[in-house]
Parts: C-alpha cells; structure tokens; sequence
C-alpha cells in the first residue's frame, strides 16, 4: 500500500495547526541577513526583487506537488514515507538520516544560539557588561535552557504543542507586518533608492545569480513542514495541501514586502555586502535605538523556529523506528499523550550536545546540499503516484510544476558543487554512510 493509517497517533491537527507549522519553519534569521549579500552579487534592487519572487515561485511549485504526495500519504514522517513508500526504503532512510544528522537537530542548536544572541543584543549594554552576558558559555546554557523548555511543552501533546505554536507564529506575523506598515508609514526612507545611479547598470553574471538564488531558497526552506505531521493532520487530504500553499504564500507576500522596505530604508551604498540587513533598514528608518527592538523581533521570530523544528523533526525518526530502520525507543509512543516522546528527546538531547560543543555550523556549513537532493527525488515520485493511481489530490500544473523544481533544484545544486566542491562531496560522503547504517538496523530489528 502507499498509504497507511497511523494508528498509534491521534489526528488533532487542524488547518491552523498546520499553516503556524509551515510559517514558522519558514521564517527564520535568514531573511533579515541575507538580501544585504544578494544586494552585493546583483547591484540591482528590481532584480533582488525579482529572484525573492523567482525563489518564492519554486518554493509554490515544491508545495503544490508535496501537497499531492502529503494528501495520498497522509503519515508521520513527510519525505521518509514520499521515497520509502514510492521507492526504496532505502531511499526513504538516507533521507531520515540526513534529517536526523543535520536536518533538525543542527538547524535547533543554531536557532538557539541565534536566539540567545539577538536576545542579550536586544538587552541595554551595562546591563550585559554588569552580568557578563557577552560570554559564549553564558549563551550556550541559555540555548540549551530554550531547547530545554520547548522540549518540556512539546512531550505534553499535540493538543499543547500546536496551541504554542499557534500563538507563537501568530505573533511573529503580527511583529513582521507591523514593522512593514510602520517603516513605510513612519520610518525616514525614500523612493529614490529604487533608481539610485549608485546601483549598476551592467547585469550580474549567471554564477552571482545562482550563488543569490542559493541564499533565496535556504531562506524559503520549510515549506514542506506540513508534510511531516500527516500522521496526526484533521482531513489531511485537505487541510496538508492547504496548509503547504497558504503558507508558503504567506511567507512570500511578507518576503518580498521585507525586501521592499529594505530598499526603501538603506542608501544604496550601505545595502550591497551588508550582513545585518535588517538591522541597518531599522536604524536608518527609526533611529539607533530601534535596533534593540529588532534583536527581540528576530529572536522572537527564531523562537517558534526552534518550537517548529522540535516538534517535526522527531516525527521522521518515530516513523523510521516504527518501520524498523531506526533505534526502536523512538517508536514508543506515550500511552497518556499519544506522541513519539521519546524521539522529541533524542533530538533535543543531540541539539543541546550540539550547542555545547559548537559542532553544528560545521555540519550545515556542507549538508545544506545533501538537504536539498532528497526533494528533488520526492517531487519526482509524483510521476509514479500518478502512474500508479494513488493520489487522493490533483495539483494544478502538472507536470510542468514538478519539471520546473526540479530543473532549478538540479541546477541549483551542480552550482553548489561547483562553489563548494568539498563540503559538496562531504555530503555525498556522509549520505553513504547512511547505507551501512540501514543495514545495520534492518538486521537488528528483523
């Protein structure tokens, strides 16, 4: 069969459950740092527009197909279950692994470093100097503290963990939509920066549009969320593929509305190459001070990022376990709340390990291109869900939706061997490390 009833999980999950998943997962650091460094590659404000747009374009077309899939297989596990069910398990393990490698649990402990940075830059200066805050271990217990509580609130139910996180995503929209209408309304931009001869004439090469084009998507990344939650989702067949496109349309209205105001506050000469892009728009809008106010923003934005991933990620491993490919604790379920508890503390276990050691930015600075081959083979899998007549839900497009992310996602990634050709084969490397390791769980659980 390609698609199962999970039995062991209770469907709780509604539409607004599922939308706060995907928000928050989405919206991370990323877009408050990186149009600073695109400006940089294109020189151009139109054509940074234009490639938010353009990724926003493909980030749909990754969720209009993973509707499809999501609504035929509507199971814990998201890409695990696409490529298990559609393949290989095989297939479907290497890409748990890499989600369990790098996937969730690298991407937590940055968040919470993140997190508590942005957190002790948003306090005022003599405070920090008084309680000696600026120490990198007093950042990292934080961090570990953060994960530590989200843990706590998400091993108490569904029912907890979506109420959080509805409030928390909820916020986050209402923060990031009142700082756009206040900077355009109150803040000290101008206009002009949109035709400023500071900006060159002369188009960028194709090399610096690719490069900008990476940094866009890594931003958009999490569109899937959903996806990932099938096994508890209300009316999955509706409410996933509704969640994935609401969502990710939400994500690219506030993306390109964020990018908007960028070039309405920063003089041109101070956006191209600049890091804390988001900061900078808000001094230059409301004054020095404000800067404070965006810290808490991008920590706060961070917060239900860390919530999000803790809640998704140990659903890959649960649905790994319970197909015996994985440590079989991770398959116990909780008999009072009904959730995978155990796996949500392996995970945050490996974050918070992850924190103290310092060994996360190594491992993202070479897996982000193992995270992006395994949706290239689960859009894929459409094709085949067709062929075999086992799609519940037709998306729009087909099939010049998927041929169109998979072309770019291809292209996207021999642009990224070509920049990076060692942290690229690192990750290929550590992928096949994953097949040993099936090996090795398939024998002991048979």
């Amino acid at each position: 069969m390609l698609s199962s009833e999970n039995h062991q999980l209770q469907r709780k999950l509604g539409l607004l459950a599922l939308l706060s998943m995907v928000v928050a997962n989405m919206i991370g650091a990323g877009i408050f740092t990186t149009s600073g460094l695109i400006m940089a590659q294109l020189r151009n404000p139109f054509l940074l527009l234009l490639l938010w747009a353009f990724g926003g374009f493909i980030a749909f077309c990754g969720a209009l197909v993973y509707s499809e899939l999501g609504a035929a297989m509507p199971e814990a596990g998201g890409e695990y279950v696409f490529l298990s069910r559609l393949y290989h398990p095989l297939l479907g393990f290497l890409s748990g692994w890499i989600s369990f490698v790098v996937g969730f649990s690298a991407p937590i402990a940055a968040s919470a470093i993140g997190f508590s940075e942005y957190i002790i830059q948003g306090v005022p200066s003599d405070w920090v100097m008084e309680y000696h805050l600026s120490n990198l271990f007093a950042i990292r217990v934080l961090a570990v503290l953060v994960i530590a509580l989200f843990t706590v609130i998400h091993v108490r139910g569904i029912e907890t963990s979506a109420r959080w996180q509805n409030i928390l995503t909820v916020l986050k929209v209402v923060l990031i939509t009142g700082l756009i209408i206040s900077g355009f309304i109150w803040g000290k931009g101008s206009w002009e920066h949109f035709v400023s001869e500071a900006y060159t004439i002369k188009g960028p090469g194709w090399r610096s549009i690719g490069l900008s084009l990476i940094w866009v998507m890594f931003a958009y990344s999490g569109w899937n969320a959903a996806t990932y939650l099938g096994g508890e989702a209300v009316c999955p067949q509706k409410n996933i593929p509704r969640s994935l496109l609401f969502g990710t349309l939400v994500v690219i209205s506030l993306y390109l509305a964020l990018n908007f105001l960028f070039i309405y506050a920063i003089p041109p000469e101070k956006f191209q190459g600049e890091i804390t892009v988001g900061a900078t728009a808000v001094v230059h809008l409301f004054g020095e001070n404000a800067k404070y106010i965006l810290s808490f923003l991008i920590a706060f934005a961070l917060l239900s990022s860390i919530s999000a991933f803790i809640v998704l990620g140990p659903r890959v491993y649960y649905a790994m376990a319970k197909d015996g490919f994985f440590f079989r604790f991770a398959a116990k379920v909780s008999s009072r709340y009904r959730i995978p508890v155990r796996s949500i503390i392996l995970q945050s276990s490996v974050s918070a390990l992850m924190v103290m050691t310092g060994t996360f930015d190594q491992i993202l600075t070479f897996m982000g291109f193992a995270l992006g081959i395994f949706p290239i083979i689960a859009v894929l899998g459409v094709f085949r869900l067709r062929k075999l007549k086992r799609t519940t839900y037709r998306h729009p497009g087909y099939p010049y939706v998927p041929v169109i992310y998979v072309v770019t996602a291809v292209t996207m990634l021999v642009l990224t061997a070509i920049e990076r050709p060692a942290e690229s084969l690192i990750a290929i490397a550590v992928i096949l490390v994953g097949i040993p390791a099936f090996l090795l769980f398939k024998n002991s659980n048979a």
